[in-house]
């Protein structure tokens, strides 16, 4: 092969124009022991090609890159079914929480006794008919005050 078509296929090679069996003859015409002054600093460049393309990752490749950068091998977590709804649960568990205290707070604010005895703080009277039936003479006179009372707004109404 001559020289001048080796400097041809190199100008070729430096404009990505060259196709593999083109690239091949390179390499083969710069890994001969004799190669001419002026294209010396070009047989590293295929020679280094040459023997990288030989070299290959052995199986610890991983476990020492990692021991370089300091760090260790990353086991992967196992993920229950359980675990992945924790914060579903919990929501669900706020939001129960939230529910029962409004019904608590509805529950007070609305005057719905259901028998539960209960003062009337303007006439200091009890609404209820257990009190009623008592045998506290001091209850007895406060219904027999309230009934007259009663009698006495209806006859005046009259």
């Amino acid at each position: 092969m001559e020289y001048k078509e080796i400097e041809q296929l190199l100008d070729r090679y430096w404009q990505c124009e060259t196709s593999l069996e083109e690239e091949a003859q390179l390499r083969d015409f710069f890994s001969q022991k004799e190669v001419p002054a002026h294209l010396r600093p070009y047989k590293e460049l295929f020679v280094f090609q040459q023997i990288q393309h030989d070299v290959k990752l052995g199986k610890d490749f991983d476990a020492r890159v990692l021991s370089e950068i300091g760090i260790s091998e990353v086991q992967a977590k196992r993920v229950t079914l359980v675990k992945r709804f924790i914060p579903l649960f919990k929501a669900v568990a706020v939001i129960a929480v939230i529910l029962t205290l409004g019904n608590v707070v509805q529950q007070s604010f609305s005057g719905n006794d259901n028998g539960m005895l209960a003062a009337d703080t303007i006439g200091k009277q009890v609404n209820t008919p257990s009190v009623a039936i008592s045998t506290d003479p001091k209850a007895d006179q406060v219904l027999t005050d309230s009934l007259a009372k009663v009698k006495r707004t209806e006859v005046s109404r009259k």
